[in-house]
């Protein structure tokens, strides 16, 4: 277990590590909050040791700051001139733990074991959910490797992210992965399609309304940001959303707060935002059909989704998934190499969503294991 110290006073720094150091933990201290972060954003830290009242940048700034970058290492705060309130504050903007001045040596020791056990539970669980949730994104492929470095380093963040790529290429999966790794993932993830929701009715479907607002508002409803509060909202084909609604998700996003049709009441919400879409956002801005403001607020981060025809290498791993998907006993249990190549060669305008729909008609229709001809015979060439 590797430990940061981050305290201006040389004495509590070499005191401290000392400790530390004879208890079996690799320790490196820092003189000030802006070392501190220089050094997290090189090296990974499982404890960080923070002093409150330091020159400059002060612990709770320094904390707020390794939460903004998706730091995940037990942060204890230390203070002499430590107050109930201090204490509360830290904890809520993330702090593991607490601990005053003097240091008692057996309250540090308690407080790193139980920071210790947290971050190994941390880490399990993050093992264990990129093993569960990142299971339905197949393919060893560059591209795919790419996609998951990408979501390994943002999912911890609060940061909008933008996933663009064609139509059946997967970017829900990009999206639900990124929800699943975040530290929202025990909170909602809550899915809007902007496409399939009629543009008198996108405004209620997003922010609710309040009963009798309009003809058939028969009761209150809460909207998908509502829903979404403290976990995720997807915005899927954000790109067919109407610039009226467009603007509120704007305001949302700027002031984070909504009120529901029908209502002046400003209601806070705490939600992160992942848009998709298969469009050009900015030939749409160009020709005045999308606001270039809110694009600018949602691609913080934009994670581009490959085509199938740009991971033909994926393409075997892709047909296992789906032969383990839909065999139930009674069909093929396998493809010829020779069907499996013919299928390597071919086009996929429709991409995965086209290429699970081949595997199921092959597998109905072919034979045992499924042949090059039965792949000629039922596949559009």
């Amino acid at each position: 277990m590797k430990v940061l110290i981050v305290d201006d006073e040389r004495a509590i720094r070499n005191s401290l590590g000392e400790i530390l150091t004879d208890e079996g933990y690799e320790v490196d201290t820092a003189e000030d909050g802006a070392v501190a972060l220089q050094k997290v954003e090189k090296e990974k830290f499982d404890v960080i040791f923070c002093d409150i009242k330091m020159p400059g940048m002060d612990g709770i700034e320094v904390l707020g700051k390794l939460t903004e970058m998706g730091i995940d290492a037990a942060v204890v705060m230390i203070s002499g001139h430590a107050d109930i309130d201090t204490a509360v504050e830290c904890i809520k903007k993330g702090a593991f733990d607490f601990v005053q001045k003097p240091l008692d040596l057996n309250r540090i020791l308690i407080t790193i074991k139980n920071a210790t056990e947290k971050v190994t539970l941390t880490t399990q669980n993050k093992a264990l959910k990129k093993k569960v949730y990142g299971a339905d994104m197949v393919g060893d492929s560059a591209p795919m490797q790419h996609i998951r470095d990408m979501i390994g380093k943002v999912a911890p963040t609060d940061a909008r992210v933008l996933i663009i790529g064609p139509n059946g290429s997967g970017k829900e999966l990009v999206a639900r992965n990124l929800h699943q790794q975040s530290n929202r993932s025990a909170m909602p993830f809550v899915e809007v399609n902007c496409a399939a929701i009629p543009g008198e009715l996108i405004e209620s479907e997003l922010f609710g309304h309040e009963k009798g607002s309009f003809t058939s508002a028969i009761k209150q409803h809460k909207g998908k940001f509502e829903q979404a509060d403290g976990g995720t909202l997807f915005l899927d084909e954000i790109g067919d959303m109407s610039l009226a609604a467009q603007a509120k998700v704007l305001r949302v996003l700027q002031e984070k707060k909504l009120s529901r049709v029908g209502s002046d009441k400003d209601i806070e919400v705490d939600v992160r935002v992942i848009a998709a879409t298969n469009k050009n956002l900015q030939e749409e801005i160009a020709k005045g059909n999308f606001r270039e403001d809110l694009y600018h607020r949602l691609s913080v981060i934009v994670i581009k989704v490959p085509s199938l025809d740009e991971r033909r290498d994926d393409i075997p791993l892709l047909i296992d998934y789906f032969l383990e998907k839909y065999t139930d006993g009674a069909r093929a249990r396998s493809f010829s190499p020779e069907a499996v190549g013919l299928l390597k060669q071919k086009s996929w305008p429709g991409n995965i969503r086209e290429l699970d729909n081949v595997v199921d008609r092959l597998l109905i229709l072919g034979d045992e294991p499924v042949s090059a001809d039965n792949v000629r015979d039922y596949v559009n060439l």
